[in-house]
């Protein structure tokens, strides 16, 4: 059973100022994105940095369980990681058939500057709010984040490795 198993008008208008937001936000991430001088870095290879960067030394198949996706795409991803230079592949020591994957310091630089400049999009952005709406904005994101958690919708089920809080 939920927090809220039924839903009312406010919740639908939550929903649908949320999709809106998640809409902005999509425009403001490649405002970030197309400021960052190293790319360009599709979204689905976007998602194989970040997953790299959270689970350092995973293999093809983790990662591509941690997607959702085929292996045969993910190994493809990776290929074009690898010859830009952000994703490495390593004997694994555990396994002689194993690769694992890491992210070059490269690849590190580009998610740190990526994530900077995309910090910076929303911060000019919620600089122009007022005090009160930036403290019920934390307020309500803590609180979506938690409810989130709690119905395992947050990244960590089946198809995360672990959770990115």
């Amino acid at each position: 059973m939920g927090l809220n198993p039924e839903p009312d008008h406010r919740s639908r208008d939550a929903a649908r100022e949320g999709s809106e937001f998640v809409e902005l936000l999509e425009v403001l991430w490649e405002h970030g994105r197309e400021a960052v001088p190293t790319g360009p870095v599709s979204p689905s290879q976007l998602r194989v940095l970040y997953t790299l960067d959270r689970e350092e030394g995973i293999n093809l198949r983790m990662l591509a369980e941690a997607l959702g996706s085929a292996s045969p795409s993910v190994s493809r991803l990776c290929d074009r990681l690898q010859a830009t230079g952000f994703v490495e592949r390593a004997p694994s020591p555990v396994s002689r058939r194993e690769l694992e994957l890491r992210l070059t310091s490269h690849g590190k630089a580009y998610l740190v500057d990526l994530r900077t400049r995309r910090e910076e999009v929303l911060m000019s952005t919620i600089d122009a709010m007022p005090t009160k709406a930036r403290r019920a904005l934390l307020e309500g994101l803590r609180a979506f984040r938690g409810a989130a958690a709690a119905s395992g919708q947050d990244g960590s089920g089946p198809r995360s490795l672990r959770s990115t809080g």
